[in-house]
C-alpha cells in the first residue's frame, strides 16, 4: 500500500504539514516522528499498530509496543557527544590527540598511508578558539533535529559522514598540500546542502536558509579567520548530492539503488583524495 490519492508522498499522511522520508514498514505510507512506533524493522504507523495490537495475543504486554522515544535524534546527540569527548581528549597532556586525528595532505616520500584521517578530522576542533566547536555543535543540533527524524537515523548518519569526507576532499583539491585542517564544518555544510535540496523538492521556503548558507560561505573567505572554506564548499556540494539521491530514491523498492549510489559517491570521493592520503611516519 502507498499514500492515499491526493496526499504528497513526502509528507505524513496524518499531518500534511509535516515533511518526512520515513515510511511505515507495513503499509508503506509516510509518517512523521509523532506518528512513528518502533517495530522489529523500521517503524509502524498508528493504524497498522492498532491492527497489530488487535491481532496480538492478549498476554503480550502493551508496553512492548512503545519502548523508546519516537523520532529522537539519537545519531545527532551521539555525534555531539563523541565530538565533545574528543575535544576534551585534545586537552590531555601527552596524548597528542589533535595531531593523531587531524587531516593534512602532503607531497613527501617518507610517509604512511592513513586514509581514516579524512573522517577523524571531522571530530577534532581548534583548542585555541572555543567558539569553533560551540558553533559547529549548535548548528549540528539545529539541523540534526530537522533532518534526522525526516530521513531516518541510517540515512542521516550516511549524509553526515559522506559530507565530512567530502569536506576533506575539498581541502585536498583546493588547498595547499601541507594545510592541516580540523573541524566538522564540511559535514555541517553538507547538512545545509541536503536540506536545501529537500526543501526545494518539497516546495518549502528556502530564503532564510539560502541567506544562512551564503553568510557562512562568505565568512570562510574573511582574511585572518583561518577558516578552511575549501571544506565548506566540498561538504556543501556533497550534501546537496546526497540529498538529491535520498529524495529521488526514497521509495522502498529503490532502497538498493539508494545504497549503491551512496557507496559510489563515497568511492569517487576516496579516488579523488587517494593521491594525497599520505602522512609523515612517526619517529
Amino acid at each position: 500500500m502507498t499514500n492515499s490519492p491526493g496526499v504528497d508522498a513526502n509528507v505524513c499522511y496524518r499531518h500534511p504539514d509535516r515533511a518526512s522520508f520515513v515510511l511505515c514498514q507495513r503499509c508503506g505510507r509516510t509518517i512523521c516522528p509523532e506518528c512513528q512506533t518502533p517495530g522489529a524493522v523500521g517503524v509502524i504507523c498508528p493504524e497498522c499498530m492498532k491492527q497489530q495490537r488487535a491481532e496480538a495475543p492478549r498476554t503480550k504486554p502493551a508496553i512492548l509496543t512503545r519502548l523508546s522515544g519516537r523520532g529522537a535524534p539519537v545519531v545527532t546527540y551521539s555525534i555531539i557527544g563523541i565530538t565533545v569527548l574528543v575535544f576534551l581528549l585534545q586537552w590531555v597532556p601527552g596524548l597528542n590527540a589533535t595531531a593523531q586525528l587531524l587531516f593534512a595532505p602532503l607531497y613527501v616520500s617518507d610517509v604512511a598511508f592513513e586514509p581514516w584521517r579524512l573522517l577523524t578530522a571531522v571530530f577534532v576542533h581548534s583548542t585555541g578558539f572555543i567558539f569553533h566547536i560551540l558553533l559547529n555543535m549548535y548548528t549540528l543540533w539545529i539541523f540534526g533535529q530537522l533532518l534526522e527524524p525526516m530521513l531516518g537515523r541510517g540515512r542521516f548518519l550516511a549524509l553526515y559522514l559522506i559530507s565530512g569526507l567530502a569536506g576533506s576532499v575539498g581541502v585536498v583539491l583546493l588547498a595547499a598540500p601541507n594545510t592541516p585542517v580540523v573541524g566538522a564544518s564540511g559535514a555541517i555544510f553538507g547538512l545545509m546542502g541536503a536540506f536545501l535540496v529537500i526543501q526545494r523538492r518539497l516546495g518549502g521556503n528556502m530564503t532564510q536558509l539560502l541567506v544562512l548558507v551564503g553568510i557562512n560561505l562568505v565568512i570562510g573567505f574573511v582574511p585572518g579567520l583561518n577558516i578552511a572554506w575549501q571544506a565548506h564548499v566540498g561538504g556543501l556540494a556533497a550534501g546537496a548530492l546526497v540529498g538529491l539521491i535520498l529524495v529521488e530514491t526514497r521509495s522502498p523498492r529503490r532502497k538498493g539503488v539508494q545504497i549503491a549510489l551512496l557507496v559510489a559517491l563515497s568511492v569517487v570521493l576516496l579516488v579523488l583524495a587517494s593521491r594525497y592520503l599520505i602522512f609523515p611516519l612517526a619517529s
